[in-house]
């Protein structure tokens, strides 16, 4: 088993190399790794995100939805918007003339969203791009969201900036994402990430690799306050997180003005 790691900067990396899980690779190895990782669960995802947090991953969503505050009229970006969890609430929420993308840099989860949607009637624009290089115009959407995505990205602090580029002044974005959780539970989610997860990956989804990878890339993403730092970075104002699950999942938030 690998031994789990706490970095104060996990972000840190020597020019063109970065960290897949706990290893060290070049920075396009990382790029076809990660997705190659969600090629392979792409059509169990969302079973297997039932499993891993016993449905939990369902209330830190309806939380961001609520925090998003989404209204008629808005346009919203959801980047690496999965099977479109939240692009399908906020689609209900914008109406008619409101507008929301959802993006994702695997086509193949691309793909589960998309037809996701449409088997309950939603049609939406979708789009296979990097979030590190967003094709859109500067300005153009009043909230920006991503969830369990960033900590894929190779340069998050590039992400960051992009997604704020995008939001128009006023505009909030919100990044929901794994996070470091409370010292007394340490032992026990360790215990858990390292046996349970890859054995659910393996009895369920038939790739154990790809849930190792899971349970080592939340080690090595960036703990709340070096996230919210991170936010601030970008440009971002009136950064504030908020831990839910004793800090197991963290909702980040920052508006550009």
């Amino acid at each position: 088993m690998s031994e789990p790691r706490y970095p104060a900067d996990p972000s840190a990396d020597t020019a063109g190399t970065t960290h897949f899980g706990f290893q060290k690779v070049a920075e396009d190895d990382k790029v076809r790794k990660v997705a190659e990782v969600f090629h392979s669960v792409a059509a169990r995802y969302d079973v297997m995100n039932d499993l891993m947090s016993g449905g939990l991953h369902r209330m830190w969503k309806a939380f961001t939805i609520g925090r998003a505050n989404v209204r008629p009229g808005m346009k919203v970006l959801d980047i690496a918007g999965g099977t479109g969890d939240l692009a399908l609430s906020f689609a209900k929420r914008v109406g008619p003339t409101g507008e929301v993308w959802l993006t994702d840099i695997n086509d193949s989860m691309l793909r589960v969203g998309r037809d996701r949607l449409l088997d309950k009637g939603v049609l939406l624009p979708t789009a296979v791009c990097d979030a590190e290089k967003l094709p859109f115009p500067s300005g153009y959407f009043d909230r920006v969201t991503v969830a369990f995505g960033l900590r894929n990205m190779t340069h998050k602090d590039r992400a960051l900036a992009e997604m704020k580029r995008v939001l128009r002044p006023g505009g909030k974005l919100l990044v929901l994402e794994f996070s470091r959780v409370a010292k007394p539970l340490q032992p026990a989610y360790d215990w858990y990430s390292f046996n349970i997860l890859p054995w659910l990956g393996k009895t369920v989804a038939k790739d154990e690799a790809s849930y190792r990878y899971l349970a080592e890339s939340i080690r090595m993403h960036p703990d709340q306050k070096t996230l919210a730092g991170m936010l601030e970075q970008a440009g971002l104002s009136r950064v504030q997180y908020f831990n839910l699950s004793a800090g197991l999942v963290a909702l980040h938030e920052g508006v550009s003005l």
